[in-house]
């Protein structure tokens, strides 16, 4: 077989799986903290692919890898310098290459984090943007002049603390930035910069890629008027987004962000997607309040991203029967055909075994019931490194911190260092596996014996739960992309039916730490097997333990 007809053979493939991301399940890599094989302290694109195995072994479909650019990492690589390189403390291209065919050879996608709503301060196009207010991408950055008393042009507030806008003595205006001073926000108003971060996109759908994750999709475009924010009522105000110490939850972003004109870009950019196949995007909605709302309007329709995730379940309230329904609800009110992404953990967020799991007596039987009820909803899923291995969240001393953000909110909010921490591959090794070197985080030792190799041959562990787990979901159609309806959420219960063609399935969750019994309406259920919950069905009767849940089939 030729090249020519190799490369036919694997487009016709593709092209078959164009719908891969429906009800995929997509794990999560922080590449500065999977595997390091250079021995500075950092992971690497070298150690995502020597970890590989692992993670197919998990039964996920693709990987998502958080930003690997050159960066100067004042917000660790969510600060590009350079969109179409690799940052040195990862490799080089080559790796990324290796990295990519080794994924494959797994059977599994490959999706990168672009960040283009901002950039960091020393990437070429802001050093000639501040340059002079009559360069050729004088216009590519969001500024503005002061006001008349010198204060900045209106109230929008940074989510990293403080106003939104920054003084620049060369241009003697101010530039806008949502997150750090040192990451301005392009200006997606301009025609330029939208050709300039598509060309951004086209170069790595050209190294093979197979889709992006999309960091802060709503932010991308500003309100040309410069509108000032209304205050929130604080009857309004939540923590999904912001910690609750932090003054920007106490406006509504009708203007620094969400913007109509966004829809558009979106239409541009998922137009360069279908140019290859199968691909497909996950996009970040930040937004306390209508969260929801924006997914529904960003996936609609087919001719935007295949798929968002709002915060719903990354936020500090711990999930309900109730809260789960309200969400289903709200969702639905706003399209029939918006495909979610849900997530519990990442990057950003504290480990819900701490978030969540510090409120109740038997830790692990609760996280072993969450991923279950995750695994059930409609929607895609991204698993981020060490979920699945019930990791907490670490305690880092003030003096250990990195994370900018919680350097500026300590100690109410001690930042993100403390998801962050490197994973534990090897539980009899004090870096436990993930270097030779120092670690650029501390490992707390709590976490050595939740390692890999510390639950890889064990029955019923958090790691063969997720094994377990995933793979009953791969096996039925009505889990992965069936219809839902909630038939029961209160009191701690919750029962949720998915359908599709000829299959249904009943899933019950008992969301208490006290036994329940339940009579069912339909005494034809038929108990499934293939997971690791203990929920019995006898007599039309379900009987769950506390944290406990219940499949079953319905004919």
């Amino acid at each position: 077989m030729n090249n020519l007809t190799e490369n036919a053979t694997l487009l016709t493939e593709k092209a078959a799986d164009q719908d891969w991301w429906r009800g995929a399940v997509i794990y999560q890599i922080y590449p500065r903290s999977f595997q390091d094989t250079s021995g500075d302290g950092v992971g690497d694109l070298a150690g995502i692919a020597q970890r590989i195995p692992y993670i197919a072994s998990l039964g996920v479909d693709a990987i998502w890898i958080s930003p690997f650019f050159t960066s100067p990492m004042k917000d660790f690589g969510y600060d590009v310098s350079d969109y179409l390189s690799v940052d040195p403390m990862f490799g080089t291209v080559h790796d990324f290459d290796e990295m990519i065919a080794t994924a494959h050879a797994h059977g599994l996608k490959v999706m990168i984090d672009l960040v283009i709503s901002h950039t960091a301060d020393i990437h070429p196009w802001f050093v000639e943007s501040r340059s002079s207010k009559d360069n050729a991408k004088a216009d590519w950055y969001v500024w503005a002049d002061a006001k008349d008393d010198g204060s900045p042009p209106n109230n929008w507030l940074s989510i990293f603390g403080g106003t939104a806008w920054e003084w620049d003595s060369t241009r003697c205006q101010y530039y806008m930035h949502n997150f750090l001073t040192s990451q301005p926000d392009l200006n997606f108003h301009n025609e330029e910069v939208q050709a300039a971060v598509l060309d951004v996109a086209r170069f790595w759908l050209d190294r093979g890629v197979d889709g992006f994750r999309l960091d802060t999709i709503n932010f991308y475009f500003h309100d040309r008027q410069l509108r000032d924010n209304p205050s929130l009522p604080v009857e309004r105000r939540n923590a999904k987004t912001a910690p609750a110490v932090n003054p920007y939850n106490w406006q509504e972003h009708l203007y620094s962000k969400s913007q109509p004109e966004n829809v558009e870009f979106l239409r541009r950019l998922r137009a360069l997607m279908n140019e290859y196949p199968a691909i497909a995007a996950v996009g970040e909605i930040g937004d306390s309040q209508r969260g929801l709302e924006l997914m529904a309007e960003y996936t609609g329709g087919g001719d935007k991203m295949q798929m968002c995730y709002a915060f719903d379940f990354l936020a500090p309230e711990v999930p309900t029967a109730e809260s789960v329904e309200e969400v289903f609800t709200t969702l639905r009110q706003a399209s029939e055909d918006a495909w979610p992404c849900w997530a519990m953990s990442n990057h950003d967020v504290v480990r819900p075994a701490t978030r969540w799991g510090d409120h109740v007596r038997d830790r692990t039987a609760y996280m072993k019931l969450l991923a279950g009820l995750m695994a059930s909803l409609r929607g895609s899923l991204c698993l981020y490194q060490g979920e699945e291995l019930g990791l907490t969240e670490a305690d880092i001393a003030y003096d250990q911190l990195q994370d900018p953000y919680g350097i500026r909110f300590w100690p109410k909010f001690k930042g993100r260092d403390g998801c962050r921490t490197p994973m534990v591959w090897d539980g009899d090794d004090a870096n436990a596996g993930f270097s030779n070197g120092r670690p650029w985080l501390p490992i707390p030792g709590e976490h050595l014996g939740l390692a890999v190799d510390k639950q890889d041959h064990v029955q019923g562990s958090m790691l063969n739960h997720y094994r377990k787990l995933l793979a009953f979901r791969k096996a039925h159609e009505a889990l992965r992309v069936g219809t839902m309806s909630i038939l029961k959420a209160e009191d701690g219960i919750l029962i949720i039916e998915r359908k599709a063609g000829d299959e249904t399935i009943l899933c019950v969750f008992n969301l208490s730490e006290e036994r329940r019994d339940l009579k069912l309406d339909n005494p034809r259920i038929q108990a499934m097997g293939d997971h690791d919950f203990s929920g019995l069905y006898r007599d039309g009767i379900v009987h769950l333990g506390a944290f406990d849940a219940f499949f079953g089939k319905s004919d």
